[in-house]
């Protein structure tokens, strides 16, 4: 008997939402239908990557994305110079309920970019995952029950890579997203908020467990940075890569995205896309996005949908 296809448990999740999914009311006002507890694995030996086939999954503004996080940058300029516009809806919605200006989101990143104090006033997103991951705060007394915050935090990503060379068999290789005290500071609080990583032999394996999770258009970027992470602290801590582990809580498909999960639904996937990362950088922050080729990847059309925010 064949083995499935990887992206298989990715249409069978989204049917089993779709069809059995508890329908609720949801922070956006659209409403979702929702499971609780859903896991998914995928090899990534040989190269494999979960890149979905059944739509395109635009791997190199994810991959843009996930080294921006690794810069632990809050302000959407740089990713707007670049061309992404994943952040942008959330700095245009407050921008638009302050000022009254229904400006267009072109615009709005235009000005972003082309204005670096209009971009320091209305582009921050606020201490969302990348700096946590790399500049997590660190307070320290400083006498009549004061305390001063330390210049610089704690980088977790630094941390990791260091524990995985010097400690690979310990429990704690972790980068956590979800610092109680700035949740209320954040655009987003994290959403893919907590990996942990596990060396069994010379593989490294990593689970990435998401409290919240937009199967149509979040998960396909979530799969992809997950993996990429995997690869990332392999290469620089020569292991090779082994598995993938995905776990969501809330696991949801808007109401809105029934065009997108009919479609989806109705398309067979094939192919295996591999991943080759060309050059290994001194450090896990030295990345640049010519440094990743995708082959085999032949994704059938795009399907398009609205973002909730």
């Amino acid at each position: 008997m064949a083995t499935p296809h990887y992206e298989q448990q990715y249409l069978n999740l989204m049917r089993e939402i779709w069809t059995q999914g508890d329908e609720r009311v949801d922070r956006t006002g659209i409403g979702t239908r929702s499971v609780f507890g859903a896991t998914l694995r995928f090899d990534l030996s040989d190269g494999q990557v979960p890149l979905l086939t059944t739509k395109r999954v635009y791997w190199k503004t994810a991959t843009r994305e996930f080294l921006w996080f690794l810069t632990g940058d809050t302000n959407i300029r740089n990713l707007c110079a670049q061309g992404v516009e994943i952040w942008t809806d959330w700095p245009l919605d407050r921008y638009r309920r302050e000022t009254g200006d229904q400006i267009s989101r072109e615009d709005f990143s235009r000005c972003i970019v082309a204005d670096e104090a209009f971009a320091a006033q209305w582009g921050d997103l606020g201490p969302v995952y990348g700096k946590q991951w790399v500049d997590w705060p660190v307070y320290e007394p400083a006498g009549e029950g004061l305390f001063t915050r330390r210049a610089q935090g704690v980088n977790q990503v630094a941390d990791l890579v260091h524990s995985l060379r010097t400690n690979p068999g310990s429990r704690r290789h972790i980068v956590e997203g979800w610092n109680v005290a700035e949740l209320d500071g954040m655009a987003l609080p994290p959403c893919h908020k907590t990996y942990q990583f596990h060396v069994a032999g010379n593989r490294l394996s990593g689970v990435l467990y998401q409290r919240s999770c937009d199967v149509a258009l979040g998960l396909p970027f979530n799969l992809w940075g997950a993996a990429l992470f995997i690869r990332l602290l392999a290469q620089q801590c020569d292991l090779e890569p082994g598995e993938l582990v995905w776990m969501g809580g809330d696991t949801h498909l808007y109401l809105n995205h029934a065009d997108l999960v009919e479609a989806q639904l109705s398309r067979e996937p094939a192919g295996s896309p591999r991943l080759a990362i060309t050059r290994r950088p001194d450090s896990i922050f030295g990345y640049r996005i010519e440094d990743f080729e995708v082959t085999g990847y032949a994704p059938q059309a795009h399907i398009a949908a609205p973002v909730a925010v």
